[in-house]
């Protein structure tokens, strides 16, 4: 199963930016062996217009873009729903083994995230109910899921 973090904005040259390199790089590594054959993250330009909702509109449309078909879809939103880090670890195995090409984790910019009608989410994923900066988000969804890789490997990254 390929996993691929689509989300807005540049991360580049960002201190959230290496850290999430850091975990994906870790990631790619490790999901090989776990039957996970890729472990990647495309960025989409911020919008410039000047309106909120015309700029949520314009990213979220240039987020569904990149979604492959037939992919299952979980968005990260302040308002979905946390899980622990050993259910997320369950959660991408039962779809690995459900036969699942594509799981694609989806992040919106600083103005929130709307993919519109055409892209339908599986679920929504938050790291808990603080709202958190999208750069940061994206560096601690992989760091997730590295850790959850770990969690499948026996490996002693996690501790609890």
């Amino acid at each position: 199963m390929r996993l691929l973090i689509i989300a807005v904005g540049n991360a580049r040259g960002s201190h959230e930016g290496a850290l999430g390199e850091d975990f994906t790089g870790r990631a790619r590594a490790m999901g090989k062996q776990l039957g996970f054959s890729a472990v990647s993250v495309e960025e989409v330009a911020v919008s410039k217009l000047r309106e909120a909702r015309a700029r949520i509109a314009e990213e979220g449309e240039r987020l569904a873009r990149r979604i492959p078909e037939g992919a299952h879809v979980i968005l990260l939103d302040a308002r979905g729903k946390g899980m622990t880090s050993e259910a997320f670890a369950e959660m991408l195995a039962a779809m690995r083994d459900a036969g699942a090409r594509d799981l694609v984790f989806v992040i919106g910019g600083p103005d929130g995230l709307d993919l519109g009608p055409s892209i339908k989410a599986g679920r929504s994923l938050a790291f808990g109910p603080q709202t958190w900066p999208h750069m940061l988000v994206r560096a601690m969804l992989s760091e997730q899921i590295y850790r959850a890789f770990t969690i499948l490997a026996g490996h002693p990254y996690h501790r609890a």
